[in-house]
C-alpha cells in the first residue's frame, strides 16, 4: 500500500491535513472545556445552538463548491482546457458568494425567532446576528477550499486551521481569565471563524493565479460552454443532499432546543466533541481520496478507484475501531474534564452514538464517490428517505429521552444511509468497469 503512488499521495496529503485536525482538534477540545467550565451546561447549550444556527442557514443556502471545483477543475485541467478550468472557479465563487449575502439576511431575519423558541432567552437575538455574521467572511471561502485541494496545497490548509483553532484557544482563555460570560466566547469563536475564511480565501487567490495566469479572472463564463446545464445539475443535487442532512444529521442541537431545553443540547454538545476525536483521521480522508478518485474515475481506471476505497478503508477501519474501544472504557473520564455535571448523560449519548459512527468511518467514501461517477442525485434520494424517518424517531424519542434520544436517531441514520450508499457505490463500479471491458 505504501509503494502505490496513488496512496502515497493520498497518505502525504491526508498527514497534512490530519496533522492540522490533530493539533486543531486538541485545542478545539480545550475550547470546549474551558467554555463548558466557564458558561455552566445550560449556556454552554445556548452556545452550542447560536453557532449551529448559522452553520445551519450557511450551509442551507450552500451548493458544496469545493467539491464541485475539484470535480470539474479537475476534469478540464486534464484535458488540456485550462480556461475552462479557470471559468468554472470564476462561476462557483460568484454563485456561492451570492449564497452568503443570501444566508445572512436569512440569519438577521430569524434571529429572534431562534432566540426565544430554541434557546428560550430572547435576549439573545443579538448574538445569532452577531455570530452570523461570519458567513460574509465565507463569502467565497467554499469554492477558494476548493481550488487549494485541487492544487495540492493541503499542508497549506492545515496549518490555515491550526492557525484558526489557535486563535479561538487564545482568545477564549483570554475570557476566561477576564471572568467573561457568553457574549465574550461567542466572539471569540467569531473571529477564529473570520481569521480563517480570510486566510483560505487569500491562499486560494494567491495560487490560482500562480497557476492559470493574472488575468485567470477575466476569463468569461461562457467558456464553460455546453457543460453549464451539467454543473449546475451537479450544485443543485449537492445543495439538496447537504440540506437533508443538516436536517437530519448536523441540526441535532437546534432540534434539542426546539424540543427539549438548551440542558439537553448541553450534554450533547460534549457527547458530539469527544466523537470528533475518531473523525480526526477520517475527515482529511474524505477530501483526498475524493481528489485521486475523481481523477482515476476520469480515466476509466476502475482498478486503482477500487484500490483507493478499499486502501482508505482499512486505515480508517483501523484506527475507528481501536478509539471507540476506547472511548467505551475511558468515555466517562474524558466525559468528567468538561465538568461532573455532564455525567452520566453525555457519556451515555458518546456510547449510543459509536457504532453508526464507525459505520461512517470506515466507509468514509460512501456519499463522495457517487459524485464523478455520475449519480450526484442517489445520495439525495438516500437522505431524503433516511430523513423522514429520523424525523419521525426524533419526534418519538427526543422529548422522552432527550441527548440519548438524539443519539439512537443519528447513530441509525447513519447506519442506514452507509448500506445503501456503500452498496450503490460498489455496484456502479462494477458496472462501468463490466461496459469498458465489453
Amino acid at each position: 500500500m505504501l509503494r502505490n503512488p496513488l496512496m502515497q499521495r493520498v497518505i502525504r496529503n491526508s498527514g497534512y491535513l490530519f496533522t492540522g485536525s490533530a493539533l486543531s482538534a486538541a485545542m478545539s477540545m480545550l475550547q470546549g472545556i474551558l467554555a463548558a467550565r466557564l458558561l455552566g451546561v445550560q449556556a454552554f447549550g445556548v452556545l452550542g445552538i447560536i453557532t449551529v444556527f448559522a452553520s445551519v442557514i450557511n450551509r442551507l443556502t450552500s451548493f458544496r463548491m469545493s467539491e464541485l471545483v475539484v470535480n470539474y477543475v479537475g476534469e478540464f485541467s486534464a484535458r488540456g482546457e485550462p480556461e475552462r478550468a479557470a471559468a468554472t472557479v470564476k462561476s462557483a465563487a460568484l454563485a456561492e458568494a451570492a449564497s452568503s449575502v443570501l444566508a445572512f439576511g436569512l440569519i438577521a431575519l430569524l434571529a429572534p425567532l431562534g432566540a426565544r423558541y430554541l434557546a428560550h432567552d430572547a435576549e439573545t437575538a443579538s448574538l445569532f446576528t452577531l455570530y452570523g455574521s461570519m458567513v460574509l467572511a465565507h463569502l467565497v471561502a467554499e469554492s477558494g477550499t476548493g481550488v487549494l485541494q485541487f492544487l495540492d496545497q493541503f499542508r497549506l490548509q492545515a496549518w490555515i486551521q491550526v492557525g484558526q483553532s489557535a486563535l479561538t484557544l487564545s482568545l477564549i482563555v483570554a475570557a476566561a481569565l477576564a471572568k467573561g460570560g457568553l457574549e465574550a466566547v461567542v466572539l471569540a469563536y467569531l473571529l477564529g471563524k473570520v481569521a480563517w475564511a480570510f486566510a483560505m480565501t487569500a491562499a486560494a487567490w494567491v495560487h490560482a493565479r500562480r497557476h492559470w495566469g493574472r488575468g485567470w479572472w477575466r476569463v468569461p463564463l461562457s467558456r464553460i460552454g455546453e457543460r453549464r446545464r451539467e454543473m449546475a445539475r451537479f450544485a443543485l443535487s449537492t445543495n439538496l443532499t447537504g440540506t437533508l442532512t443538516l436536517v437530519t444529521r448536523d441540526s441535532e442541537l437546534l432540534w434539542l432546543g426546539a424540543l427539549t431545553s438548551p440542558l439537553q443540547a448541553g450534554y450533547y454538545k460534549v457527547s458530539m466533541a469527544i466523537l470528533n476525536v475518531l473523525l480526526i483521521p477520517v475527515q482529511p480522508l474524505i477530501s483526498t481520496t475524493y481528489r485521486e478518485v475523481a481523477r482515476e474515475v476520469a480515466t476509466r481506471s476502475w482498478n486503482n478507484v477500487r484500490y483507493l476505497l478499499r486502501s482508505g478503508s482499512l486505515i480508517s477501519g483501523a484506527f475507528s475501531v481501536t478509539a471507540a474501544a476506547g472511548l467505551v472504557v475511558f468515555g466517562s473520564r474524558v466525559v468528567s474534564l468538561w465538568g461532573a455535571e455532564f455525567l452520566p448523560e453525555s457519556y451515555l449519548a458518546l456510547i449510543v452514538l459509536l457504532p453508526g459512527v464507525i459505520a461512517v468511518s470506515i466507509f468514509y467514501w460512501n456519499r463522495t464517490v457517487l459524485l464523478p461517477l455520475g449519480l450526484p442525485e442517489y445520495p439525495t434520494k438516500v437522505s431524503l428517505a433516511a430523513a423522514v424517518t429520523k424525523v419521525m424517531l426524533i419526534f418519538l424519542l427526543v422529548p422522552r429521552l432527550g441527548a440519548v434520544g438524539m443519539a439512537i436517531t443519528l447513530s441509525s441514520f447513519f447506519l442506514g444511509t452507509a448500506v445503501l450508499l456503500v452498496w450503490k457505490t460498489l455496484r456502479e463500479i462494477q458496472r462501468q468497469a463490466a461496459l469498458a471491458t465489453g
